[in-house]
């Protein structure tokens, strides 16, 4: 059966997967999402014994129901392979009682990943199906690691030109560096002057511009996102919750059909909407838990139903989480108004003219599969080191704050299900913060000198995406203030 997309803020236009996939942003500024949530259509107990790819073919060919078989497993086979550094792709790893899903085993050692090395064989192979002639330009902004990801996957990808924005001072310097060091004929890279929220807005305006889009046509242009916006994205990310299940049960971890918590360290609502959609598909896994770090304006609005983002935007040591407008949370928003689309509209418009919107009460019950929690931090840091004490497993800053908020939320409520923990980012990306967590006399020390103390404390070889940056070249030193992205852009392009 063909499954179709449609916008958030317009139920009556319908595209098929590789549209979607191909335009990343519906014209009137809405996301794509299924018509219907599909479920597997393989049991759990057949997916025990698959290997990550064959889970990958399970559950995408739900969603891209106009792939044939050979294109989609093309993609895959090309997508998840050597250039992961472990044979499984992600290792779901148990350190005391709680299921660590590294999913940082990639070219860039974070989780975007998982869904950026098969977004260009999705995207390349949906603009031959709809025979685009244009030069597809992906369009992004990054609040540290789908910029790197982003540019991994696209670099000297013919038919692409990549063009990503980041914020000045506002990443980790092992994301930066990996930004600005990154090879390709067809890959550029700008710092913004302002925070992630500004980069994303401002990428939001050029996707909406109409007479942008005309002038980039006329130049054999058009934009596409790589943003978790796009369903590409958002789809092989479904694929490692259905897996980690199937995991835990080949293990004997787990007895059949036994429920799970999810605890997902949440920026953009990407990642912790996937698990929405695995458990819809039909994985058991019982709550969702949100965690946020200081920006915790998810936790307000699960606490609340008011999503504010009028409030200071703090720079915290897990920077991919720093935003404070959350843009996949509308296809949440979306599905709690029972797909009303002009109420989804309404409140989006009330986002971005005044910074608030509130939904109501019955919309709020349809969001109980969800909990939310948050950690300051302090309480990352101290996580960092009390879980290192105890077992002497190191997990980086995003990771902590996952990993502090399930173990409130046990503590809370006495739920004593599995817990498995979303683990987005290598700690080697944040060497310096981890490492002062576990001892404060290296707050001194030199960031790259901290690898190898890393190294010695984790027992994890450094890896391969690190080693590179330190001997790499910069390549990209291009700057602009916010209100510049769009003549950046076209200046770039030449248009």
């Amino acid at each position: 059966m063909d499954l179709h997309y449609k916008s958030t803020r317009n139920s009556n236009l319908r595209v098929t997967a590789s549209e979607a996939i191909l335009t990343g942003l519906a014209p009137d500024g809405g996301l794509f999402v299924p018509e219907t949530i599909p479920t597997l259509d393989v049991s759990m107990d057949e997916m025990k014994n698959m290997s990550y790819q064959e889970t990958a073919y399970v559950v995408m060919k739900q969603f891209l129901t106009d792939f044939t078989e050979e294109e989609l497993k093309s993609c895959i086979r090309r997508a998840y392979d050597s250039k992961f550094d472990t044979e499984e792709i992600v290792p779901l790893v148990k350190v005391d009682n709680t299921y660590y899903l590294e999913l940082f085993h990639g070219a860039t050692i974070a989780f975007k990943d998982m869904a950026l090395s098969i977004l260009p064989h999705l995207m390349i192979t949906s603009a031959k199906k709809n025979h685009v002639e244009n030069e597809i330009v992906i369009l992004t902004a990054t609040s540290g690691d789908t910029g790197k990801a982003a540019l991994a996957g696209f670099a000297d990808v013919e038919g692409t030109r990549i063009i990503v924005f980041y914020p000045k001072n506002g990443v980790s310097r092992v994301q930066e560096l990996q930004m600005v060091t990154q090879k390709g004929k067809n890959v550029d890279v700008v710092a913004i002057h302002g925070n992630f929220d500004n980069a994303q807005s401002g990428v939001k305006a050029m996707f909406e511009d109409q007479q942008l889009a005309k002038e980039l046509a006329e130049n054999g242009y058009q934009f596409s996102s790589a943003n978790s916006i796009n369903i590409g994205r958002l789809v092989p990310q479904v694929v490692y919750y259905v897996y980690a299940y199937a995991k835990l049960l080949e293990n004997e971890e787990i007895s059949k059909d036994e429920k799970i918590n999810v605890v997902v360290p949440t920026g953009n609502f990407g990642n912790i909407l996937a698990a929405y959609y695995a458990k819809q598909m039909g994985v058991p896994i019982d709550k969702l838990i949100c965690a946020s770090n200081e920006n915790k304006v998810l936790f307000d609005f699960f606490q609340t139903g008011t999503y504010d983002r009028n409030r200071e935007f703090v720079l915290t040591s897990s920077p991919s989480m720093d935003i404070l407008i959350s843009s996949n949370l509308e296809r949440l928003i979306y599905l709690s108004a029972q797909e009303d689309d002009q109420k989804t509209k309404k409140l989006m418009e009330e986002l971005k003219n005044g910074g608030v919107y509130e939904i109501t009460e019955d919309m709020k019950d349809r969001l109980k599969d969800f909990v939310a929690g948050y950690a300051t931090e302090e309480e990352c840091a101290e996580n960092i080191k009390e879980v290192y004490d105890k077992t002497g497993y190191v997990m980086d800053t995003h990771t902590a704050v996952a990993s502090y908020v399930c173990k409130k939320y046990q503590e809370n409520t006495q739920d004593a299900k599995k817990c498995v923990i979303a683990s987005t980012a290598s700690p080697y990306k944040f060497v310096k913060s981890v490492m002062t967590a576990i001892d404060e006399k290296y707050a001194d020390v030199d960031e790259f000198e901290l690898l190898k103390v890393l190294e010695d404390t984790s027992g994890r070889e450094m890896p391969q995406a690190i080693k590179d940056i330190l001997k790499a070249n910069i390549l990209h030193t291009l700057e602009c203030d916010t209100d510049q992205m769009k003549e950046t852009v076209k200046h770039i392009l030449n248009v």
